[in-house]
C-alpha cells in the first residue's frame, strides 16, 4: 500500500507532467450579437442620424429667408457664442442650477420621510407622488398658470403675484420635476441600512451629525443622480418659460425654438442646439460616473 502511494507522488511529481485544466464555470448568460442590431439600429435612426443633420446644418450658409447654402462655415458658432446668446446660456444654467437646489430642498425630506416614517403606506405615498406624470406636462403646466393666475386666489388673498416672471418659472421647475428627483433618493434610501444610523446614535453622536455624517454620505450618489436627472431636462425647457414666464424670461430652448420656426434661420438653431448640448456633455458624464458608483455601491 506504501508503495503504491509512493508511485502516486512521485507521478504527480514528475516533471513535465501536464497539470488538470481548471476552467472557470461562469453563470453570466451569453447572447448572439445580432440581438443587439434593433437597439443599435433604433440609436442610429432616431439619434445618430438627426445629430448628424444638425451638424450639417450648423455649418451651412444662411443665403435667404428659408434658402441655405451647406458647406463648411463656422461663422454661426461665432454668433452663438456672442454676448447676446452667451447671457442667455448663463440665465438658464443660473435658473436650471437655481431650480435643481430647490428641488433638492423640497424633495429631499420627501423622500426621507417615505422611506423612514412610512411602513403600511409607503407604497401609496408612492402612487400618489407619480399621479401627475399619468397626466400631459403641457396640462400640468396650464393647471399652474391657473394657480398663479394674476387674478386668481393666491393674486386676490394672499397677495402672491409672480405670473410671467422667473419666480413663476422657478415654481414650474420644481413643480413638474420633483418627481424625477424623489425616486432615485427614495430608492437609495430604501436600501439603506437604518441599524448605521441607530449605532452612531448609541456612540453619542447626535442626530444631525448622525444625520450628515452617515444617512447623506450613504444616499449621495442617490442625490447627485437625481440632481443631474432634473437639472438637464431643465436647461433645455421650453414649455415653462414661455407658458409661466409669457414669453418675457427666456431660456435657451425659447430661443431656439423662435429660430428654427419664426426667423427660419436653421444655421444659427442648429449651432446653438449643438452649443447646448456640448455643455450638457459634461453633466451627462457626471451622471453617468455617479450611476456606476451607486450600482457598485448597492453591489
Amino acid at each position: 500500500m506504501s508503495g503504491l502511494n509512493t508511485a502516486v507522488v512521485e507521478e504527480q511529481a514528475a516533471p513535465g507532467a501536464a497539470a488538470p485544466v481548471r476552467h472557470a464555470r461562469s453563470f453570466r448568460p451569453t447572447y448572439p450579437g445580432w440581438l443587439t442590431l434593433p437597439s443599435l439600429g433604433y440609436y442610429g435612426l432616431f439619434f445618430l442620424a438627426p445629430i448628424a443633420i444638425l451638424v450639417a446644418f450648423s455649418f451651412a450658409t444662411q443665403t435667404g429667408f428659408n434658402s441655405i447654402s451647406f458647406g463648411f462655415d463656422t461663422s454661426q458658432y461665432g454668433v452663438a457664442t456672442g454676448s447676446l446668446y452667451m447671457s442667455i446660456f448663463e440665465r438658464t444654467l443660473l435658473m436650471a442650477s437655481v431650480g435643481s437646489a430647490l428641488t433638492i430642498l423640497v424633495g429631499y425630506p420627501t423622500a426621507y420621510w417615505m422611506a423612514r416614517y412610512l411602513r403600511t403606506y409607503k407604497m401609496l405615498a408612492l402612487v400618489i407622488l407619480l399621479v401627475p406624470f399619468w397626466t400631459s406636462f403641457l396640462i400640468r403646466t396650464y393647471a399652474l398658470k391657473i394657480i398663479l393666475d394674476s387674478h386668481g386666489y393666491l393674486a386676490r388673498n394672499l397677495g402672491i403675484n409672480i405670473m410671467y416672471t422667473k419666480w413663476a418659472v422657478l415654481v414650474g421647475l420644481v413643480y413638474n420635476y420633483l418627481p424625477l428627483f424623489i425616486i432615485p433618493v427614495f430608492a437609495s434610501l430604501e436600501r439603506m441600512d437604518w441599524t448605521l444610523v441607530e449605532a452612531a446614535s448609541d456612540l453619542g453622536s447626535s442626530p444631525w451629525r448622525g444625520f450628515r455624517q452617515v444617512t447623506l454620505r450613504l444616499t449621495l450618489p442617490g442625490v447627485v443622480t437625481g440632481a443631474l436627472l432634473v437639472f438637464i431636462p431643465m436647461t433645455g425647457e421650453y414649455i415653462i418659460p414661455n407658458i409661466l414666464g409669457g414669453g418675457t424670461y427666456e431660456f435657451v430652448g425659447n430661443v431656439i425654438g423662435d429660430t428654427f420656426n419664426s426667423a427660419q434661420d436653421e444655421p444659427l438653431g442648429s449651432a446653438l442646439a449643438i452649443g447646448l448640448m456640448l455643455a450638457l456633455a459634461i453633466f451627462v458624464a457626471l451622471y453617468i460616473f455617479f450611476a456606476t458608483k451607486e450600482e457598485q455601491f448597492g453591489a
